[in-house]
């Protein structure tokens, strides 16, 4: 029967019905896909549990998607693709969220157990590809057992630091009937424990004690406290202790530009002459020069949720596992009274890290304001910044141009910044978009990408005008990989520069025109302004085509180790 119930026997199941009522019972409210044999009950039991069902172009987009709406709402977020080439098409947006810490579920089709090892239709081993890039992942080996291993696969995806989980569903597991009263369903708030840690309550007053006693302290806000949705606490803290704040990932926003202790250029002069660094919620990764940009000599705190990460790579004075948010809010509280928190003896250190920002800015003024033709990137970016208002969620999505990008364009509100993560995954921006818009369609959206990074995943751009889905895109475009093209010609000369990095001159304006959206050139810095306001005003996905100096490269890029 169309409703999955049975014939005449409203007491039986299917598979596909119970993966939708446990995903109910998750929040979950919409599912990205890409058709398949393997799946297709699955979506009728989400037309019967009232869960939308986006369609995409590519798996990779829906998986990309299902990140980003995790990221955006709080909640996890869930994809469903078929067997074979459209589960390994996903493993990619998979990657992305392990590396990002983002919680999500992947549904991946699967021949029927009765063909196991026989040869059906797209049989792989997804588990075994699935394994090292996921927090959980398993095969559904009975229909009574669906809904209860998809609650099983969301709780694995917040043990410790969140992550994406992958469930296999065989077709005749997902398509066959039980008997409701043999099925496990388990109901929605009651499978999950709370994950919030507040820390160790010693490791919190020590930490408290630090930050009063310090004369030069800094603090970086990374992703979890935007994963933990600490920002109140973050906040509180750094103005309460007077503290200078950066911040990074999904953390920009936090304090926004203009506050007196937000800070973002003068962050290697901070960590160079600081007595006390607090770093919350990132790892000691490439971003963060595998801890070798902290001072020696400084008193490295480091707070996270995973323990593992705590400590790795570089040595630490004091490391506190738990969620961001209450542990700040503990050492706030903790602080509080003592010595005025320390506060009123570090306005010198302030100023003189404001003074730092400022000499930074004025070497970068000329870029910025450039009316030179073919446009600086920071001229586009610094337009950019100056076209974001409070409601809008900014995503970038490319190598050169968005690096460009992190160090001028400041999101004015908190989840306001969507970025690929550590894994530096090219081709999220759509998908992004698509879920950002979906998640919050009081938002404004606007994306930057990279002209190379577009072409990954744009055709997807139908999507959004097949939804509806307005939004303000950029591509600034300098037709090549302008980030590996620097490292070529470093390593190998200008002679060599150019191998496999070079693309075409693709007119990106046109493609939004022909898909249904709004599309426009851009050749010179002064209409860069009116153009992004005209996408603005029209109502429809846009795509602004900005020609960029492709010979202007941005300091992250000529910085990164890899070229070294």
């Amino acid at each position: 029967m169309p409703d999955g119930s049975s014939d005449n026997n409203s007491d039986l199941i299917s598979g596909g019905h119970l993966v939708a009522k446990a995903l109910k019972a998750e929040g979950v409210e919409v599912i990205y896909t890409l058709c398949g044999g393997h799946i297709i009950d699955i979506y009728d039991g989400c037309v019967d549990e009232g869960i939308e069902v986006v369609d995409v172009r590519h798996e990779q987009v829906a998986a990309h998607a299902a990140d980003g709406y995790a990221r955006i709402t709080g909640r996890p977020g869930c994809a469903v693709v078929t067997a074979g080439p459209g589960t390994t098409d996903a493993v990619t947006g998979v990657a992305n969220a392990f590396r990002a810490e983002s919680p999500m579920l992947l549904i991946g089709g699967q021949g029927a157990h009765t063909q196991h090892k026989m040869g059906s239709l797209q049989d792989l081993p997804h588990v075994d590809m699935m394994t090292p890039i996921t927090k959980f992942a398993a095969t559904v080996p009975d229909t009574a057992r669906a809904a209860d291993m998809v609650s099983m696969a969301f709780r694995e995806c917040y043990h410790g630091a969140p992550g994406p989980s992958f469930l296999e569903i065989p077709r005749d597991v997902l398509d066959a009937r039980v008997p409701v009263s043999k099925a496990r369903i388990p109901a929605a708030g009651q499978y999950r424990a709370s994950t919030r840690s507040a820390g160790d309550p010693e490791a919190i007053e020590k930490l408290a004690d630090l930050l009063v006693h310090a004369e030069k302290p800094a603090i970086l806000l990374g992703s979890q406290v935007w994963t933990t949705r600490g920002t109140e606490a973050a906040v509180d803290l750094v103005r309460t202790l007077n503290l200078p704040a950066y911040m990074n990932g999904a953390g920009r926003g936090t304090l926004p530009p203009g506050d007196p202790h937000h800070y973002q250029l003068s962050r290697r002069y901070a960590f160079s002459n600081a007595d006390v660094i607090v770093i919350v919620g990132t790892p000691f990764d490439f971003r963060m020069g595998y801890g070798k940009r902290l001072s020696p000599d400084a008193t490295v705190v480091q707070i996270d949720l995973d323990y593992r990460t705590v400590g790795k790579n570089r040595d630490i004075d004091l490391g506190i596992v738990g969620d961001a948010g209450l542990i700040l809010k503990s050492v706030t509280e903790a602080a509080s009274g003592r010595l005025n928190g320390g506060a009123s003896k570090r306005k010198e250190w302030l100023d003189e890290l404001r003074a730092a920002e400022q000499t930074a800015l004025e070497k970068r003024l000329p870029s910025l304001k450039s009316d030179a033709s073919p446009i600086h990137p920071y001229r586009l970016v610094s337009e950019i910044n100056d076209f974001l208002t409070e409601d809008s969620i900014y995503i970038g999505d490319g190598g050169d141009i968005v690096t460009f990008s992190g160090q001028v364009v400041q999101p004015k509100s908190p989840g306001h910044w969507m970025d690929p993560g550590p894994l530096g995954t090219l081709g999220v921006g759509i998908p992004f978009v698509l879920a950002a818009k979906q998640a919050r369609p009081d938002k404004e959206v606007v994306a930057l990408f990279g002209d190379g990074a577009f072409s990954l995943t744009g055709w997807d751009f139908e999507t959004l005008v097949r939804y509806n889905l307005p939004f303000v895109g950029i591509v600034g475009n300098n037709s090549s990989m302008n980030q590996i093209r620097y490292g070529q010609a470093q390593k190998y000369g200008p002679a060599r520069e150019r191998v496999g990095n070079t693309l075409g001159d693709v007119h990106y304006d046109k493609f939004a025109q022909m898909l249904g959206g709004y599309g426009e050139e851009v050749r010179e810095p002064a209409d860069i302004g009116p153009a992004l306001r005209r996408a603005r005003e029209s109502g429809k996905p846009s795509l602004i085509n900005v020609w960029v100096d492709p010979d202007a490269y941005a300091p992250g890029t000529m910085n990164q180790t890899m070229y070294k």
